[in-house]
């Protein structure tokens, strides 16, 4: 599954907006955002109290719209040609928060077993972090693999819906080789696993591309 590929798809959607919000900065859009990912975070952990779980619901439409604030803010700075290295820049730092937000809001919560929440972060951090290295050496940026975050907004807003509807009719978990695991579980594992099957992936096409650089200057 692998959607980054795929954003100038929702293009229609975020054009409209982004003319009529031209004269907005475009950080104060990446700001509301991050603080939008902050209290996804928030309404995550509490949806797994007694009787709280609708919250999930709410938690799942807050990471759409965080989602396309982080969007929003790219295309506004490019159509009021304030777009730059310290715009880009920012938008990286509050992406990893924003993650970590979010992510971490289902890790650290009655939902999950917090050694697999531990696994699933790490997984997203270092995809995250083996893209943008590859760019710090002088490589080309790296977008590939199985999980990148348009993949991770979108299974971030399946799976609580996924969760709050099978809890509502007696499915909310079942048994996989002798362990209960929930769905909020299968996304946090899908994280943990392909997150860093992905960032080892960007490793090696990274490795493969430095070689390759090399051998032209010798």
């Amino acid at each position: 599954m692998v959607l980054d590929g795929q954003r100038s798809r929702v293009d229609f959607a975020l054009k409209p907006v982004a003319e009529k919000m031209i004269n907005v900065n475009p950080n104060m859009v990446s700001w509301a955002g991050l603080v939008l990912a902050l209290l996804c975070g928030v309404v995550f952990y509490f949806s797994a109290r007694d009787d709280m779980d609708y919250l999930l619901i709410v938690g799942a439409v807050m990471v759409i719209v965080s989602g396309y604030f982080d969007a929003l803010d790219g295309r506004i700075a490019k159509l009021a040609g304030k777009a730059g290295r310290k715009g880009d820049y920012l938008d990286h730092v509050f992406d990893r928060y924003a993650d970590v937000f979010m992510i971490g809001g289902v890790a650290f919560s009655a939902w999950c077993n917090p050694y697999l929440g531990m696994l699933a972060l790490i997984g997203v951090l270092l995809t995250s972090y083996m893209g943008t290295q590859a760019q710090a050496i002088g490589a080309p940026r790296l977008y590939a693999g199985l999980l990148g975050r348009a993949d991770r907004v979108v299974l971030s807003t399946l799976f609580p819906i996924i969760q709050f509807v099978m809890g509502a009719v007696g499915y909310g978990s079942f048994e996989i080789l002798g362990y209960d695991i929930n769905w909020l579980e299968v996304m946090m594992l899908w994280f943990a696993v392909v997150g860093n099957l992905t960032a080892i992936q960007r490793g090696i096409i990274t490795w493969r591309a430095l070689g390759k650089e090399e051998e032209k200057g010798h």
